[in-house]
């Protein structure tokens, strides 16, 4: 099974999205194997962009994401990464479709409620930044026999 790395931003937090987005991971059948809620410090937030260093909008990222807390997870499932790049929409709100988290919830680029790593690379990348690997827990549900048809 594949990890992902998914982040509600403080957008999300400050909103109140937190239980209805995490739901909406849960119903579509990934499993929830790390949860914390933090206000990250400008040095992490910094390494987290790290991609965008030298690009015109990279202090406005840093300065949002530290800007209140955040939740970051870590979420199991076959293809993790691209079904949750999917359920999110578009980093462009107005482009997001209806029915994504950000389709239902973000109005503009600045405030998109939900970051997810965009790779299994980048996946391991941000899980290794915000969890040791004692804070992923490893467990099996009868459930999931039901979610990819194993039963």
């Amino acid at each position: 099974m594949e990890k992902t790395f998914v982040m509600l931003k403080p957008d999300a937090v400050q909103r109140n999205l937190a239980g209805e987005i995490i739901g909406r991971l849960e119903k579509r059948g990934l499993k929830l194997v790390a949860l914390k809620m933090l206000k990250i410090r400008q040095e992490l937030a910094e390494q987290h962009y790290g991609e965008h260093v030298g690009k015109p909008f990279f202090q406005s990222l840093v300065d949002f994401i530290t800007s209140g807390p955040v939740i970051a997870m870590i979420w199991e499932g076959q293809n993790a990464v691209q079904v949750v790049r999917k359920m999110m929409g578009s980093t462009d709100p107005q482009a997001a479709d209806p029915g994504t988290i950000r389709g239902d919830f973000a109005l503009f680029m600045g405030n998109n409620i939900i970051h997810g790593s965009d790779s299994p690379q980048s996946a391991a990348r941000e899980m290794s930044l915000f969890f040791s690997e004692a804070e992923i827990i490893s467990y099996s549900k009868d459930l999931e026999a039901w979610i990819y048809g194993t039963n």
